[in-house]
């Protein structure tokens, strides 16, 4: 048996508000903020079409420099592009939200015009907090004019079971995605399930482990035997988990050849990512439970 999925590099999901976003992204956490502008150039010279950042990375404005930089000398337009960003804890509350998008549209309105998506971080707030965050969300994609900076599309990151359900009691927009570390050592299948019954996205971060597990001995020995670089190997299980997938790199070289795990888009009829079913059984591991983010803390279990 082959695990396959018809994808490219060019694929875009379509979110349950209709938007399509691109099924691979280029993440600037932890990217110097004096290199940002530039790899965001290169990274969509190199073919992205979807940024993602956060208020807390310090460095979205210099993420929207270079959106812009790369639509002013290509003539792309700018709906070709996926910009997302996220709000930081202290962030969170119906006031809170409303100043903070204040802030965020000082820092890329004038390059970017609008944001794609916004996120809520994290659920280490309280209950109170989060859904006054949703309730002054909701509004901006209701009325767009009213806010400081256009908003099209909504969603939360590390968010648990009890998160969404508490959220779904009372939105009116439901999230697009929930952005969680995902990866065959935290697979998340219970809240995958939950996602997916919800219509929510699943959208992947750390799908590399940020480097703990490359050196991982099954890793290295499928490596070796398949002659598929152990990096194309966690790419090609995210992507056929049906993820969105974020990849994150300050080494030019390295964000074109994350991007080129997914073939050249072509005319799309043949495009396609694989697995041996050999392959499958080693990476898949359903009952794994190692978070290697956040201090070996998982911020879906959060119950405040």
């Amino acid at each position: 048996m082959v695990h396959s999925l018809q994808i490219n590099r060019s694929t875009r999901y379509t979110l349950n508000n209709g938007a399509e976003i691109p099924v691979i992204g280029y993440g600037v956490y932890e990217v110097p903020v004096t290199k940002t502008a530039q790899l965001v150039y290169e990274a969509l010279k190199s073919g992205y079409r979807h940024v993602d950042t956060a208020v807390v990375y310090e460095n979205q404005k210099e993420a929207a420099e270079g959106v812009q930089r790369y639509l002013q000398e290509t003539g792309t337009s700018r709906e070709e592009i996926w910009f997302t960003t996220k709000l930081w804890n202290d962030q969170q509350g119906y006031e809170e939200t409303k100043k903070a998008l204040s802030s965020i549209a000082e820092d890329v309105k004038e390059y970017i015009g609008y944001v794609d998506l916004i996120l809520l971080h994290s659920p280490l707030t309280s209950k109170e907090k989060r859904l006054g965050t949703w309730k002054a969300l909701e509004e901006v994609v209701a009325d767009p004019s009213s806010a400081p900076i256009p908003v099209k599309s909504i969603g939360v990151s590390n968010f648990g079971i009890e998160h969404l359900k508490e959220l779904l009691e009372v939105a009116h927009v439901k999230p697009v995605l929930n952005q969680l570390e995902l990866h065959p050592w935290l697979p998340h299948h219970d809240l995958r399930k939950f996602l997916a019954e919800q219509g929510i996205y699943a959208e992947a971060y750390s799908p590399l482990t940020q480097g703990v597990k490359l050196q991982d001995p099954e890793l290295l020995q499928l490596e070796s035997k398949t002659g598929i670089s152990k990096v194309d190997l966690l790419l090609k299980w995210s992507f056929l988990q049906g993820f969105i997938v974020l990849v994150k790199s300050d080494k030019v070289e390295r964000i074109k050849s994350n991007l080129n795990v997914l073939p050249d888009a072509g005319d799309g009829s043949d495009a396609s990512i694989s697995l041996d079913d050999e392959t499958w059984k080693v990476l898949d591991k359903p009952y794994s439970y190692e978070v290697l983010t956040w201090d070996n803390n998982d911020p879906t279990t959060y119950a405040k």
